[in-house]
């Protein structure tokens, strides 16, 4: 496959890059505190569309939603702050909206599967887990995972939304609320929303790595009663975990990398 070589513009680290749905444009994230909008085209090469200036620290992360909600795009930042972002007009982005519950650096956000709505998982240095979800009338409502990591979340990944098993008639086939997330305790840990609250679906957490867990990784499993994950840690190990069905035991393989960051 040939390679092309793009000039972001930006001034600092490019911490992440992210392509949206349909490939045709990169949004990337950087240490001087800016996210660029680029178009990508095979026969034209790259096009600076947008820069989106709003944090005032590093961007760590970006990520775009499923394009059924229109062309929405969030993003986290050291200042402690989420942005979720919005074109409207084509190339011109306003912030939508601007979380700011989180008290120190966040470090990961993810968007659930689009069946379960417009929806964003966010991951802190605080040790909080917050999950934002978009109401009909343009506010959001918040949960929150207190103390889900007590010296700091890394990473958070949602579950695919089709049960575990409903291909095969072994589970249920209403949607399924379910997030993984790793730590700087050099754990993974399993959520999952119970009646409006969020509960640890694992025990105990999940614990083959000896140091920070850099990310974490929901595999699909187009309704197989099966679930598979991985996590990478700073440790130089990516761990495969699978548990065979809802409610037994995850097991997990331990495999050697280069250091992992």
């Amino acid at each position: 496959m040939p390679s092309q070589k793009i000039e972001t513009g930006h001034q600092d680290t490019v911490h992440d890059v992210q392509m949206d749905y349909y490939g045709k444009r990169l949004a990337t994230a950087s240490s001087d505190c800016t996210i660029k909008i680029i178009g990508v085209s095979n026969n034209s090469g790259s096009q600076l569309l947008a820069t989106l200036s709003g944090h005032q620290g590093p961007v760590w992360q970006v990520t775009w939603a499923h394009p059924k909600f229109g062309s929405v795009l969030a993003s986290c930042s050291y200042d402690g702050r989420v942005i979720v972002w919005k074109e409207g007009n084509p190339n011109e982005w306003a912030q939508a909206h601007v979380f700011t519950e989180h008290k120190s650096s966040v470090n990961s956000i993810a968007w659930a599967p689009h069946e379960l709505g417009l929806c964003l998982a966010c991951g802190s240095s605080d040790g909080n887990i917050s999950v934002f979800t978009a109401r009909s009338d343009g506010g959001w409502d918040t949960t929150r995972i207190d103390q889900a990591h007590p010296v700091g979340v890394t990473s958070v990944s949602w579950a695919p939304a089709m049960a575990p098993g409903a291909l095969v008639g072994s589970g249920s086939l209403d949607p399924v609320q379910k997030l993984a997330s790793g730590g700087c305790d050099n754990t993974v840990k399993v959520w999952k929303l119970y009646n409006g609250n969020w509960k640890m679906d694992c025990f105990p957490a999940l614990q083959k790595h000896s140091d920070w867990v850099r990310d974490v990784a929901w595999a699909p499993n187009l309704g197989l009663p099966k679930s598979t994950m991985a996590s990478a840690s700073q440790d130089g190990t990516v761990v495969i975990w699978t548990v065979a069905k809802d409610g037994d035991q995850w097991e997990g393989y331990q495999t050697t990398v280069d250091p992992l960051y």
